[in-house]
């Protein structure tokens, strides 16, 4: 196992072409699994391929453990990689695959052979042993060129898009292999993806990419709860988080922002400082599983009454769309509720939990009010529709 730190990682494929990878800085502990994500184009894979070696750099410095590996050859890097394709030689056996690398590195028979039965004990692909690849299924496939990679027992593995090529089924059942796999290995793991729900699931740490810069890197439960930005809240959360268009306002001395549904208004006071923010075009950001039906138990909490636009059951929840200001908002609630289209639905959400936007910037601005204040909140005001 090794550390893995990324010092100011810059590349570029040419003088006068725009950088691919801009000041990338991010270190992972020994044993950590980390999850490198963002849409196709955003620099991911040239992250990853700078990291084992099949790209250079062309600024900064890639350390594994104390040693700076930026101009070494692949080969000396220590590190194991899994490709999208699989990669396996369709003449050799399974078996054969998987010894390829270790007779490479002129091991003794004996040695390989422990690794083999190792490394398919632990894939359960004993029994696949002396088939050929094009005998194999797609996750089946997917499994010996793992194993290929875990025969080597590396500092480092890294995996481009694995799943990305198996059915939806088959994509699920093989994630929570390898988080079990890493779980026994604890090996320092690098791995790329476009899947957000992969990201959530199986990194101990996220870097979230878009446009070659890391837009933020925490923890999954810090991506999730906590977005630098637009783009990481829009990008992480299914379903996506609703962002909804609003001004903000004074009213008798305060700065309020003001949600409208056709049908009621709810004002909802700022507990940030205030200073130039009058007037000001905001996002607020809300995510589904935060807006429910409003309830005796959390009196205090703002409500606002809306019309049901359309729902859609997935087994563990309902998924209901409603508007509010003129934004189809999204909530997530519980699989028995089933409201009908045209319905008028009394929704709750806590303050704490909302979050604002620069509309033209897409930068965190902070949050709602404050839970002391709570009960001044949810000044809703009826519309009178005669």
């Amino acid at each position: 196992m090794a550390t893995l730190e990324l010092r100011n990682v810059n590349k570029t494929y040419g003088a006068g072409l725009p950088d691919t990878l801009k000041n990338i800085e991010l270190s992972i502990k020994e044993g950590e699994f980390l999850i490198l994500v963002g849409p196709s184009g955003c620099g991911k894979s040239t992250l990853m391929n700078c990291i084992a070696g099949l790209e250079n750099i062309t600024g900064g410095a890639i350390m594994i453990g104390d040693q700076d590996v930026s101009g070494m050859s692949p080969k000396d890097r220590d590190i194991a990689m899994v490709f999208q394709s699989y990669a396996l030689y369709p003449t050799m056996s399974v078996r054969e695959n998987i010894e390829f690398g270790l007779k490479i590195r002129k091991m003794n028979q004996a040695d390989i052979d422990a690794e083999v039965a190792r490394v398919a004990k632990l894939l359960q692909i004993e029994h696949l042993l002396n088939r050929k690849p094009g005998q194999l299924s797609g996750g089946q496939q997917q499994r010996v060129a793992m194993g290929r990679a875990l025969a080597r027992r590396p500092k480092i593995y890294l995996f481009d898009e694995p799943l990305s090529n198996l059915d939806a089924k088959l994509r699920v059942e093989m994630r929570t292999e390898m988080k079990l796999m890493h779980q026994r290995l604890k090996t320092t793991t690098v791995y790329v993806t476009h899947d957000q729900i992969e990201a959530m699931t199986l990194g101990d740490k996220v870097a979230v990419m878009k446009d070659g810069i890391i837009q933020q890197f925490g923890t999954p439960k810090q991506i999730y709860n906590d977005p630098a930005n637009l783009f990481v809240a829009s990008f992480i959360g299914s379903p996506p988080m609703n962002f909804i268009p609003l001004r903000l306002q004074r009213k008798d001395g305060r700065l309020v922002a003001l949600l409208d549904s056709s049908q009621a208004r709810c004002e909802l006071p700022m507990s940030m400082n205030d200073a130039g923010l009058e007037d000001r075009e905001v996002i607020l950001g809300l995510r589904p599983e935060q807006i429910v039906l409003a309830s005796a138990d959390a009196a205090g909490l703002p409500t606002i009454r809306a019309e049901v636009q359309v729902t859609e059951p997935t087994g563990p929840d309902t998924l209901v769309f409603v508007t509010l200001n003129e934004s189809k908002v999204c909530c997530r609630l519980a699989p028995d509720i089933a409201p009908a289209v045209g319905e008028t639905l009394t929704l709750q959400f806590d303050p704490a939990k909302v979050l604002l936007f620069d509309a033209k910037t897409g930068e965190r601005l902070g949050v709602l009010a404050p839970s002391q204040s709570v009960e001044n909140m949810g000044n809703v005001t009826r519309l009178n529709r005669n």
